[in-house]
């Protein structure tokens, strides 16, 4: 009798090994040293280019995938800076470009800004993503799979404390 094998699909906890690349073919990210990425299937806790490649995938398979910027992180937006008071920042916090800060709005909406560029006077804030406008190059390997539990599909991402019953604002 043939060994039926789990395949990815919604609502598997999925465990992945993988290296990141850009155009340049540097490695930006990877799980090697750090153990596979674990997240839900189906539930947009990675970008959504990767998760749609890795259905039907079974452990122990690998692919690449080549994933553009709008199904990665977007394409850039220049209408996405904004520049704001030095004032609004305490003293002693480091302003230096590439420094992330989170944020509010009037709304209560959490986003995430990096500092762009450091004036006298001005910080420029730039509300892309790092990765914006860029293609994605990933090795992923799947090293496990299984149902999630209730803890798994809890609500939120767990890596804020702030989320809403609308939804993560991370």
């Amino acid at each position: 009798m043939a060994e039926i094998r789990p395949i990815v699909a919604d609502g598997l906890l999925v465990g992945l090994d993988y290296t990141l690349r850009l155009d340049d073919q540097e490695v930006i990210d990877t799980s090697t040293g750090r153990g596979p990425l674990e997240f839900v299937q189906g539930q947009g806790r990675i970008v959504s280019g990767l998760e749609q490649a890795l259905y039907g995938m079974s452990i122990g398979d690998e692919k690449d995938v080549v994933v553009a910027p709008a199904e990665g992180y977007g394409e850039r937006d220049p209408d996405a800076l904004q520049a704001v008071s030095r004032d609004i920042f305490p003293p002693d916090v480091t302003l230096e470009p590439e420094i992330a800060f989170r944020m509010h709005d009037d709304q209560g909406r959490m986003f995430v800004a990096y500092v762009a560029d450091v004036q006298p006077e001005d910080i420029l804030l730039d509300f892309n993503h790092p990765l914006a406008g860029e293609t994605l190059y990933f090795h992923v390997k799947i090293s496990a799979l299984r149902a999630a539990t209730a803890e798994d599909l809890g609500p939120g991402c767990g890596t804020c404390g702030g989320c809403s019953p609308e939804g993560c604002a991370c």
